[in-house]
C-alpha cells in the first residue's frame, strides 16, 4: 500500500503500487532541487486522474518530478508528455521513467521544459528541451507537442517567482493546443496549501490577468478518489491538499 510522501521520504528507492501497476521510483531528498523527492500532491492527483471520464488522450504534465504522476496517467493508457528542469530531469525523472515504461499503455516522452524560457523561443522539434533554441538529433519517434487535451502540475507552486512563468506557460500550451484542435485543454493543479497568500495570489492572476476560468475540485470528490483509490490513509494524511480547475477564456 503506497504511504503519504511524508512517510517516505528518506527511502532512496520507492516500489509504489498503483491501480494495475506497481512503479519502482528513485529519489533524493537531499535538497538540492524540490522536484527529486516524491510530494503529497502528486501522490493525491494521481488518485483523481484515475478517476477522470473523458477517453485517454494526449497530456502534459509541467514539473514531472520523480514522475510518479505522468507514469500513473500513463498507465491508464493516455499518451502523456513529462517536463521538468535539465537538473531534474537528469537526476531523478529520466531513470524512473525508462525504468516503468513495462507500466505504460500510452506512450510516455521526456523533455525538458523551463519556464522561464519565453514561448516564443520553443521549439517541439527539439528531442531532448522544448526550451532549447535547436538540436541536430533527429526525434527518435514523433515526439508528443500540442494540441494536448489535458495541462496537469503537482506540488509547483511554493516560490513567488514562479507564478507569473507557470501561468504563462498554462497559457502558451492552452493558446496552442486551441489553434491546432479548436479546443481549450483542461488543466489540473494539485496544491498544498503551505503559503494561503502565495496560492490566493496565483488563481487571483490566473482570473484578473490570465483570462482562465478558476474552480475547486470539492474536497468530499478528491476524498472519494482516496478512498477508492485502496491507500485507507486518514484524512490528516492529505490536509490542505487542493485540486483547481484551469481553461482558459
Amino acid at each position: 500500500m503506497a504511504l503519504p510522501a511524508h512517510a517516505t521520504k528518506h527511502l532512496p528507492l520507492l516500489a509504489y503500487p498503483f491501480a494495475h501497476s506497481t512503479f519502482y521510483l528513485t529519489q533524493t531528498a537531499d535538497g538540492a532541487h524540490n522536484g527529486t523527492a516524491l510530494w503529497l500532491a502528486g501522490q493525491c492527483l494521481a488518485f483523481y486522474l484515475a478517476h477522470l471520464r473523458p477517453n485517454p488522450s494526449t497530456a502534459i504534465e509541467l514539473g514531472s518530478g520523480v514522475g510518479l504522476t505522468a507514469l500513473a496517467l500513463a498507465s491508464l493508457g493516455w499518451d502523456v508528455l513529462a517536463t521538468d528542469i535539465h537538473q531534474v530531469v537528469s537526476a531523478v525523472l529520466s531513470k524512473n521513467i525508462s525504468h516503468n515504461l513495462h507500466a505504460a499503455s500510452g506512450r510516455l516522452q521526456i523533455r525538458e521544459l523551463d519556464w522561464s524560457v519565453e514561448p516564443e523561443k520553443w521549439n517541439w522539434n527539439n528531442p531532448v528541451s522544448v526550451t532549447a533554441a535547436s538540436s541536430t538529433r533527429p526525434l527518435a519517434e514523433p515526439g508528443l507537442q500540442p494540441p494536448f487535451d489535458l495541462i496537469f502540475s503537482a506540488d509547483t507552486v511554493y516560490s513567488p517567482d514562479l507564478v507569473t512563468p507557470l501561468l504563462r506557460t498554462f497559457s502558451a500550451l492552452s493558446s496552442a493546443s486551441h489553434a491546432l484542435s479548436g479546443r481549450h485543454p483542461l488543466i489540473l493543479l494539485c496544491v498544498e496549501r503551505r503559503d494561503p497568500a502565495l496560492l490566493d495570489r496565483l488563481l487571483a492572476e490566473a482570473r484578473q490577468l490570465w483570462n482562465f476560468t478558476v474552480h475547486r475540485v470539492p474536497r468530499t470528490k478528491l476524498a472519494k478518489c482516496i478512498e477508492k483509490s485502496g491507500v485507507q490513509w486518514d484524512k490528516e494524511d492529505w490536509e490542505g491538499v487542493e485540486i483547481w480547475k484551469l481553461r482558459l477564456s
